[in-house]
């Protein structure tokens, strides 16, 4: 929101008071307090009739700065708030000299000048990230008694914007006005349906400001040199997050907004679902699974989209008898085949539906402020919302779903939660300004609680469309509506990338897109990017998703891709562990590996599949793709080339193929089983190295699918010997020293000839052992 009328001028009937002259510090409580007047205090009469601003500096954890900046402090404020991971005693260090004061803690320190004019300074050790100066910090009046509190920080020069939630605009947003407001806009708007009041930036910290209702963002837009934000009211929350890289940054600003969780290692498999609007039956459904068996795609997860239900009656959770007259037959027999099964589901109930009456009855519905019911006809006649603020209404919501579990049901895609009026009364009292963004938290949570408590904490997953700070604890999220063409692909792209900037560790799309119908070209491209990031569903609106109704090349490719993956899961698998430990994505950003390359700054087109991985998706019809590839040697996994980094690159892809580059000095572990997502990935397994430099050494952990370590070896390069460490529950497993052709063998270990180099198997349980490369390498 803006404020200003050009640089020097605020628009008409705006009124901006902004911290001038410090009066007085002080620290207790683990706080230090900073008391400004608004105005340079030259006599005491200059003290009377005026505002004074109080910021509040203290410390939820190291490294971790919270400012409050506030003017009416008596201000009855409702809930909800987000949960957030404090340490109430947090050490912090302060100082208070003649001319500052300092509050630090871990790292990261405030740096607050006395005087009269307004300066404090956020620094990471020495390195400078952020400060607030001059009128930045203020108290709004408007003419029409509305308040506001804002804040403006720093930005330097080249210094570049990320985050705020899953944006398909672009992916810097730098220039940029972003409202965090829930909307059902599709991929192809400014609107959202993930806001996230985050950013981090390449300067090496992150903000989060804590308001989960509206945030506005004036982003280098009203003031070119800053980041602005601001929310209604008389109080102003945020927190400076530090970190020696960006990674760290995520990691501490998961640390205190919650980590995600590990989803089941079958969620990572392919979704097939049976689109929206299409017609479907059991024999439908069937025949599309055998469909894709037949065509060696091995699908691990099953979809029924909104009309598994009867029209009108979203949602009743029940089957609609006239398509489905034996439910729990079809799901026996889907089962059977090793499916996991999916149903759509929202937190809307239509009149028609006969939870209607019940909820209505019982108090469990949204009511206006006059005690009605509150009702509209957008989406299905008549309906009505879930108070997930009344515990009852939670737990009658889950008494309906479980019914779903113990037919034979696994996950649930918990679609929509944006459309939230804010002209309601809730359960609890709390503010429906704020309950717009956070609705979505306490019905992912409600749906995620159920299937942690009947499914174990290793099989609860959700398919969720909607979140605010905190929903990467309820993994995992789409990105909603896109369209079947080329520029949706890249937007999808852009969200993803957003959102995993903003500490989600899990997305996905609809491969394809939703709206409309692909050619086969697109459909093919989309399919390898589909199966090269976290998780993968084949929907669609209008028509299905099925490869063969493409064309018969589409099923190879899509074979090809879901197996490549289910090879890759001893990898992404421990990336997936290990975001739910540090909160680092699988899916990331290349400025969030590559920080200190300039030309990484902007790139959106091409992404790091967890650390090692470079994946640059086909955007074209002729199969030309631009890409950047980092200093250094990477090799292509696919075609085993040597590309030497440091450069833009321009190649030309068929359906089979993109750039798939591993990073030098890596150790990828790759599965024995391609033919389903979870498996025993320690098993047979085969560690590729690629390209390790003399001196350094390359790690892998293979995970079993409830994050124990089952199998960790290292490799150090010394000259021309490579040391393997292996620490293991003696399962076999092996190395192909990519590149590699010529080495010297011995008794502790067999050689097998592979066109990528040589493969070698332990001859026995060792250790460790050597391997002499007879080859310059």
């Amino acid at each position: 929101m803006k404020f200003s009328d050009g640089y020097w001028k605020l628009k008409d009937g705006i009124s901006l008071f902004t911290p001038v002259d410090i009066r007085d510090i002080k620290f207790s409580d683990n706080k230090l307090t900073v008391y400004a007047a608004t105005k340079v205090i030259r006599h005491r009469g200059d003290t009377l009739n005026l505002p004074v601003i109080t910021v509040e500096y203290s410390s939820p954890l190291p490294d971790i700065i919270g400012v409050k900046i506030y003017h009416h402090k008596g201000k009855k404020t409702k809930g909800p708030e987000f949960e957030l991971r404090k340490q109430p005693d947090t050490p912090v260090d302060v100082k208070i000299a003649n001319d500052e004061a300092i509050l630090t803690s871990g790292k990261l320190s405030v740096k607050v000048k006395k005087g009269t004019q307004w300066r404090a300074d956020f620094f990471y050790g020495d390195r400078y990230l952020t400060g607030s100066s001059g009128r930045s910090a203020g108290y709004i009046k408007t003419s029409e008694g509305l308040t506001y509190v804002r804040e403006q920080l720093n930005l330097g020069i080249g210094e570049c914007v990320y985050g705020l939630g899953e944006r398909f605009t672009h992916f810097v947003k730098n220039g940029q006005t972003v409202d965090i407001w829930n909307e059902d806009g599709g991929t192809s708007s400014e609107q959202a349906y993930k806001n996230i009041p985050f950013y981090i930036t390449n300067r090496g910290y992150g903000v989060f400001v804590n308001h989960p209702e509206r945030v506005s963002y004036e982003i280098g837009s009203e003031v070119v040199t800053k980041v602005q934000f601001s929310v209604p009211g008389e109080y102003l929350e945020y927190f400076i997050i530090g970190g020696e890289t960006l990674k760290d940054v995520l990691k501490n600003y998961t640390a205190l907004t919650g980590r995600p969780h590990l989803p089941p290692a079958w969620s990572f498999g392919l979704w097939l679902s049976t689109s929206f609007t299409t017609d479907y039956d059991e024999k439908t459904v069937l025949g599309f699974i055998n469909g894709m068996f037949e065509r060696d795609i091995p699908v691990s997860v099953f979809h029924f989209d909104c009309f598994w239900m009867k029209e009108f009656q979203w949602c009743d959770f029940t089957w609609d008898k006239d398509v489905f007259p034996d439910p729990e037959s079809m799901l026996q027999k889907l089962k059977a085949k090793g499916l996991k099964i999916c149903v759509w589901i929202n937190p809307y109930i239509a009149q028609k539906s006969y939870l209607f009456d019940e909820g209505m009855e019982k108090g469990y519905l949204l009511k206006n402020k006059n005690g009605d019911v509150w009702q509209w006809d957008m989406w299905q006649a008549g309906m009505a919302l879930i108070d997930f603020t009344n515990p009852d209404a939670c737990k009658w919501y889950q008494e309906k779903l479980k019914a779903l579990l113990d037919m034979g049901v696994d996950c649930f895609k918990t679609d929509f939660g944006e459309r939230i009026p804010t002209d309601v009364v809730y359960y609890d009292g709390s503010d429906p300004e704020k309950m717009h963004n956070y609705y979505t938290y306490l019905y992912n949570k409600t749906v995620f609680d159920l299937l942690k408590r009947e499914r174990g904490d290793r099989e609860a997953v959700v398919f969720a469309r909607s979140a605010t700070a905190g929903s990467q604890k309820f993994p995992v999220h789409w990105g909603g509506d896109c369209t079947a063409d080329y520029p949706s692909m890249a937007e999808s792209l852009r969200g993803g990338l957003s959102l995993c900037a903003s500490g989600f560790a899990f997305w996905s799309h609809d491969i394809g897109g939703f709206e409309n119908t692909a050619t086969p070209d697109l459909y093919k491209r989309w399919v390898a990017f589909g199966l090269l990031s976290t998780h993968s569903r084949l929907h669609g609106s209008e028509s299905y998703r099925v490869p063969w109704l493409f064309d018969e090349e589409a099923s190879e490719v899509l074979s090809f891709f879901t197996k490549l993956k289910y090879k890759l899961m001893p990898y992404i698998f421990a990336a997936a562990y290990e975001a739910s430990t540090n909160g680092i994505p699988v899916m990331r950003p290349m400025v969030l590996e590559f920080t200190d390359d300039p030309a990484c700054d902007y790139l959106d087109r091409q992404y790091m599949l967890g650390e090692k991985i470079l994946v640059a998706p086909v955007f074209s019809e002729d199969g030309s793709v631009n890409y950047y590839v980092p200093e250094g040697t990477w090799t292509n996994f696919l075609s085993n080339e040597k590309i030497q980094g440091g450069k833009w690159l321009k190649e030309v892809h068929g359906y089979f193929s993109l750039p798939l580059l591993v990073r030098p000095d890596s150790l990828i572990a790759v599965g024995s089983n391609e033919n389903r997502p979870d498996y025993d990935y320690a098993e047979n397994v085969t560690f590729h190295l690629f390209e390790l430099q003399d001196g350094h050494s390359a790690e892998s952990l293979v995970y079993n699918q409830y994050g124990i370590t089952e199998l960790t070896l290292k490799v150090t390069r010394k000259g021309n010997t490579l040391v393997v460490n292996a620490k293991g529950n003696g399962k076999p497993w092996r190395i192909l020293l990519r590149n590699i052709f010529d080495i010297q063998k011995t008794d502790q270990f067999d050689v097998l000839p592979d066109k990528f180099g040589v493969i070698i198997e332990p001859a026995g349980n060792f250790g460790e052992f050597s391997i002499t490369v007879n080859e310059r390498f």
